[in-house]
Formats: C-alpha cells, sequence, structure tokens
C-alpha cells in the first residue's frame, strides 16, 4: 500500500485562501471565505466497480492498490489518509441565464491536491460523497446511473482528444438514495454511488462571480492572484497585465473545447457558469448526450426542453455568453471596458478559425471550403443521418479517377446508406441534393490531388469510429444495476481507442435502436441523470 499511504498531498489552494470559519456541515451562506472543511458521509457497505488504470498511473498510484480494500474505502470517504483535508468550494453562477446566487461544491468533496514525479498537481475530489454547506437542502449524494454516465464519459472523452476532468474510479455505497429522475414527483430509492474525479483545477467562471456579487473586490482579486500562481504560472506576476493576458488564454481554451465538443457530437445540456472550467476542460457531466442523428437543435436536457439554450448548435454561442459574465465579475480589477471587449474577440476568432479547420479535417479536405461545409450541415439536417456513422463512410468514398458526371446520385450515396436511420425519407429530391454536393466534395478533392487512402487516414483521425451513445451507456447502467460491472469496463477498454478499427466491437458503433428513440435515460435526463 505504499504509494496509496505516501501519496504527496499538497495545499496550496486551501493554504492561500480564506476557509469558511464555521464547520458545522450544514446548509448555509458562506462569507468571505473560498472553501469551507467538510467530511464526506460514511458508507455502509463501499464496492469497486471500476478503476481507470491510465489516471491511477498519473497521480502516482500503483495500479494493484486500486484493487484493495483501502482504496475503495478512501475512494467512498470513508478513510481519510494522512495528509488529506477534505473541503468543499463556494461559487455562484448563472443557472440557465439567470444569477443563482451561491451554488458551490454540493456533492463534491475535494480530497486534496497530489504532486505526481512530473510535478504537476491533480485535485482529487470524490462526487456524491455527501452533504457540505453549499447542497442547498440536498443530501450531496449521487446515484449508480448518473456516476456510471460521469466516469465512462470523463475517459472517453479524454481519448477522443477533447479536454477534460479525468476520473479515477467508481464505486457503490451499499447505500440507497432516493430521486425524482424527471421531477415529476415519481421518486424511487436507488443504488448509491461515488466518482473520484482527478483534474489539475475544479475552478469554475462562478469560482469568480460570486466575490464580485458579494461586493468582496479584495478576495476576488486575492482568488484571481492565486489562481494565475497556481493554474497559470507561466504568466509570471499577477497585475492588471497579467490579468488580461489570463482572461485571454482563457478565452482561447473555451473556444478550443468547445471545437472539440462540435467535432465529436457532444451535448453538454448544462453549460451554467459554475459548469465552466477555468482551464477549458469539460466539467460536471450532468444531463449531457451525444448526438446521433445530426440535429443543431437537440439538447438532451429535459430542464432545458422549453428554450433549448443548451442545444448542441448554441453551445458556441452559450461558451461566449459566458465568458462575458466572466469578464463583467473580473471588471472590478481592471476597469477598462475595450481591454474586455478585444479579449472577447479572442473567443470569437480562435473559435471561427478552429471550427473551420476543424471541419476541413473532418472532410479530408486541403483547403478551407466554407460554401460546401455549410450547404452539407443543411443537408444532414434534412433527415436523420447519423453524424458519427456519416462522417467515417464518408472516409470511405473512391474519387481517384471517378467519373463523376456518369456516376448516379444512387451510387454515390450507397457507401452513406448505414448512415440513415429512415430510408424512406430519401426522396428523390434529396438524393439529387446531396449527389450533387457529392460531386462537389469529389470535385474538390481531384482538383487538390487529394489521394483516397491517405484522405481516409486522416478523416478516421478526427471522426471517431466509437462515441458514448446514450443508449450504451443506459445498457451498462441496466447491467450494473443487476449487479453485472462487465459492461463498464468493457466500455472503458473500448473507448480507450475511439479511432480504431476494432473488430469484436463493431456492435458499439451501430446506430441508435428504435427502442432507445424516446426512452429514459436515452433520448431526455434531467440534472439528477
Amino acid at each position: 500500500m505504499n504509494s496509496l499511504i505516501k501519496l504527496p498531498f499538497e495545499h496550496r489552494f486551501t493554504r492561500q485562501l480564506p476557509a469558511d470559519p464555521k464547520t458545522d456541515n450544514i446548509c448555509r451562506t458562506v462569507l468571505g471565505a473560498s472553501y469551507s472543511y467538510v467530511s464526506p458521509t460514511k458508507t455502509s457497505q463501499p464496492q469497486l466497480v471500476s478503476y481507470a488504470q491510465e489516471v491511477a498511473e498519473l497521480i502516482g498510484l500503483n495500479i494493484s492498490e486500486c484493487r484493495s480494500q483501502l482504496f475503495t474505502q478512501v475512494m467512498t470517504g470513508n478513510e481519510i489518509l494522512k495528509g488529506m483535508k477534505p473541503y468543499a468550494c463556494c461559487y455562484g453562477g448563472h443557472q440557465f441565464g439567470n444569477w443563482a446566487g451561491q451554488l458551490g461544491d454540493g456533492r463534491a468533496i475535494n480530497l486534496g491536491e497530489v504532486m505526481n514525479a512530473e510535478g504537476h498537481h491533480y485535485t482529487l475530489q470524490l462526487k456524491g460523497a455527501g452533504m457540505t454547506p453549499y447542497s442547498r437542502g440536498s443530501d450531496g449524494l449521487a446515484v449508480l446511473r448518473s456516476s456510471v454516465r460521469e466516469y465512462l464519459c470523463s475517459e472517453a472523452m479524454h481519448h477522443l482528444g477533447v479536454p477534460t476532468t479525468r476520473a479515477l474510479s467508481l464505486a457503490l455505497t451499499g447505500d440507497h438514495v432516493t430521486r425524482d429522475m424527471f421531477y415529476d414527483g415519481r421518486s424511487k430509492a436507488e443504488k448509491g454511488a461515488v466518482v473520484c474525479r482527478v483534474a489539475p483545477s475544479f475552478t469554475r467562471f462562478g469560482s469568480f462571480q460570486i466575490y464580485t456579487a458579494q461586493g468582496n473586490h479584495d478576495l476576488l482579486k486575492r482568488f484571481v492572484d492565486v489562481t494565475i500562481k497556481n493554474d497559470f504560472p507561466h504568466l509570471g506576476t499577477p497585475s492588471k497585465t497579467t490579468y488580461m493576458e489570463w482572461f485571454r488564454e482563457v478565452c482561447q481554451k473555451t473556444a478550443e473545447m468547445i471545437v472539440h465538443w462540435q467535432r465529436v457530437g457532444f451535448v453538454h445540456g448544462v453549460m451554467n457558469t459554475d459548469n465552466m472550467s477555468i482551464l477549458g476542460l469539460t466539467i460536471d457531466y450532468g444531463p449531457y448526450g451525444w448526438l446521433d442523428n445530426y440535429d443543431p437543435n437537440w439538447t438532451p436536457n429535459i430542464t432545458d426542453a422549453a428554450e433549448s439554450r443548451y442545444r448542441f448548435g448554441h453551445q458556441p454561442q452559450i461558451a461566449y455568453w459566458n465568458l462575458t459574465q466572466l469578464a463583467n465579475a473580473l471588471y472590478p480589477l481592471i476597469n477598462n471596458e475595450a481591454a474586455f471587449q478585444e479579449a472577447l474577440v479572442v473567443y470569437v476568432t480562435t473559435f471561427n478559425q478552429g471550427w473551420q479547420k476543424m471541419m476541413q479535417n473532418k472532410l479530408g479536405l486541403k483547403h478551407e471550403n466554407e460554401p460546401l461545409i455549410e450547404e452539407l450541415l443543411r443537408i444532414l439536417s434534412l433527415v436523420e443521418t447519423d453524424m458519427t456513422i456519416f462522417y467515417r463512410q464518408l472516409a470511405t468514398l473512391k474519387f481517384e479517377g471517378l467519373n463523376l458526371e456518369k456516376t448516379s446520385d444512387d451510387e454515390l450515396l450507397a457507401p452513406l446508406i448505414m448512415a440513415y436511420y429512415q430510408l424512406d425519407c430519401l426522396t428523390p429530391a434529396y438524393k439529387q441534393r446531396m449527389g450533387a454536393w457529392l460531386r462537389d466534395y469529389g470535385k474538390c478533392l481531384q482538383s487538390s490531388e487529394v489521394n483516397d487512402e491517405q484522405r481516409k487516414l486522416a478523416m478516421n483521425a478526427v471522426n471517431p469510429k466509437y462515441v458514448f451513445r446514450n443508449y450504451l451507456a443506459q445498457l451498462a447502467i441496466d447491467k450494473a444495476d443487476a449487479g453485472d460491472f462487465s459492461m463498464v469496463d468493457e466500455l472503458l477498454e473500448l473507448f480507450r481507442h475511439p479511432y480504431d478499427e476494432q473488430k469484436d466491437k463493431e456492435h458499439y458503433a451501430e446506430k441508435r435502436p428504435d427502442w432507445a428513440r424516446t426512452r429514459a435515460g436515452c433520448s431526455k435526463l434531467s440534472c439528477s441523470s
């Protein structure tokens, strides 16, 4: 147990920022403090479901120790190792466009910060480990279904190349938690679970907003200084100039993350400012979803059903809006509106250039071709077209030496047929329009002398074969709820290589089955999902 017991915990965050002087663990307003010391809720019969080997190695853990009883006890909050000082952070945020006041780590407890052999810092955080002062009247616990979703998606996103927090472990608590999944009065007892999340920092946009809302500009400045010192040390000594350099970098990182979301078809579902990472990491996997059929207006969050504020196609604009709220929170430190406006342009420029390049790469083009891209996205919205399968199949088309004018629409579309959900929707008019696009696409490739095989390899490197489809998550949840954890580990292994052909895993790359079209947990989710 040497590497587990001797994890080198540091306390930069808690050492440099003020603690809540109260230690009673009841829900309350916290003023003049960045965090509160808390103790995880003891669980009755913790059981390890799965652990991520790469994350264990990242923080210097011997993977054999991850199978130990001590590891399970620690990662469910039952055992506090020497050097750990559990705490929950205070922050605020805008939720669905409205200021919500104090929020904070309502069901997340930080065990502490580990420095690995390379000198990199990682915070270990238990999600679902019990009530904190920020639980807002709830119990701070989590259920198995939401925990499976967070655990697997965190790792799937990492291997897809999307900036994200990581997940070290998933464990059952042995206790039951009552939840009303869709807030419709049908509560039921579900299996409790805890995920250990890992990230260089869990600081959010809302971490700064709370101090400005409270009028505590001294603590705002102190928090910004600590953030730059700990998480952006390359920027140097904090100053007004440094603050703007830092904000511009946050804008850039956020834009890069959103480009990746759009590339793989990920919909966060609840892009509140308290769910936006200052490091440009995907954080807080709640009612997220993956596009099956390409639909820019789709959101998985039933809470957002009426407005669809956080729909797939609106994510870039929401990120900008959230950055604007962060700028408003930071304004008292700079008092220069023009500087913030200029910095926000960094987001727009980074996203627009990144998105164009990303779409160019998805199509295997040597040069930008905005009209071609825009027409394709219009066509994909006309009928139910599986986004992931479409791009993988598009890479298989052979254009070298092909006489495009003598090739019929049906012949051009043949390799793409498996991407369509309803073949009877492929009307002659649709086929003609898609056929015209494919000819334009083929001519573009032929004029650029793009080699078919090289194009396929390049496209397959950015267009995943396997994504964490909503119905796959539900299947894994159903099995785990019945005591069979095999699919959790099988999917964890599958998503380690999402761009590779895995011959024995082809069934995981299939379209959404009809039974999943409207099933709870597949089509719509809630913030308790």
